[in-house]
């Protein structure tokens, strides 16, 4: 979109919809600044029902707070908002064009990319379906729910030696290792020093609530399950752009400065797309120093 004159239509496009990009697009309306969000309409944590450790949001359903926040910013004049897919984006002089899955073009002076990431979940069958529900990623989320109860952790690699040795300060911990990751000494060690119990047997299924099936018959019962899933940025736009990327202990994340700024100037990146892990309250603070990043760039230029 631009106007008569082939000038931007937008001072920022921001892609996604969701608690980073809805906390960027609050800092940019209240600077009486023109905003367009892109929103497909898909949150990762869609699974859950309710959302914890986000002050004055604890135990709300996700999907109420990212819906009072798309009220409190379309309550500003200077926002658009379009329920639509970004799927190409180019710059184009001293502005970006972006592309949507619907045909439509929108030109901004800055992008704040915040479309997060896609979960790939390990291959265990009843996982998919539970994830959210009875399996998680995130303590602080949903550990204190379990009461204190049992709880197992599912391995993919070493990385979850992390989930078992902080999940005993929520409930009692078994390390089911799948043949995914076999502890050295050492690791053994740490893990009975926190009281985790390691199961080595294979995996057959996950059942009822949080039941693990294993191999060889065996029924172990959890209050919940926690596994570390691989991530992936869930839009092309930061490849298409050439922004930098970092390669974390769950995939690769775009690189940022303190600003929130990609390798690619006045191109913003925030919440899960640019870090190694996070819950709503990071993304919500990580999308206000963004939105905060792109105005300075708005307004002290782009040289």
């Amino acid at each position: 979109m631009t106007n008569e004159h082939g000038k931007a239509g937008y001072d920022a496009i921001v892609v996604g919809g969701s608690y980073a990009g809805l906390a960027a697009t609050m800092q940019l309306v209240r600077a009486r600044r023109r905003v367009l969000v892109l929103d497909a309409g898909e949150r990762r944590n869609r699974f859950a029902a309710t959302s914890h450790g986000f002050l004055g949001q604890d135990g709300r359903p996700p999907a109420d707070i990212a819906a009072q926040g798309r009220r409190e910013v379309e309550a500003y004049p200077t926002l658009s908002w379009q329920e639509d897919l970004a799927v190409l984006a180019e710059k184009q002089g001293d502005a970006f064009c972006v592309a949507s899955a619907s045909g439509k073009r929108f030109v901004a002076h800055t992008l704040i990319l915040a479309s997060g990431v896609i979960d790939e979940l390990p291959d265990i069958d009843g996982l998919a379906e539970r994830w959210g529900r009875s399996v998680f990623h995130c303590p602080y989320c949903h550990g204190y729910e379990l009461d204190q109860g049992r709880i197992g952790v599912l391995a993919v690699g070493p990385v979850s030696m992390h989930h078992a040795l902080m999940l005993p300060d929520w409930g009692q911990v078994t390390l089911l290792t799948n043949a995914s990751f076999t502890p050295d000494a050492a690791q053994r060690a740490a893990l009975a020093q926190r009281g985790v119990t390691v199961e080595a047997c294979a995996v057959a299924r996950i059942v009822e609530h949080a039941v693990v099936e294993l191999t060889d018959g065996r029924r172990l019962a959890f209050a919940g399950l926690f596994t570390a899933s691989r991530t992936h940025v869930a839009n092309p736009l930061p490849a298409q752009l050439g922004c930098a990327f970092d390669e974390g202990p769950m995939g690769r994340y775009i690189r940022t400065d303190e600003t929130r700024e990609t390798s690619v100037q006045s191109v913003f990146a925030c919440g899960d797309v640019a870090r190694t892990a996070g819950n709503v309250a990071f993304a919500v603070g990580d999308g206000a120093m963004a939105g905060v990043g792109a105005h300075r760039r708005l307004m002290f230029g782009r040289g």
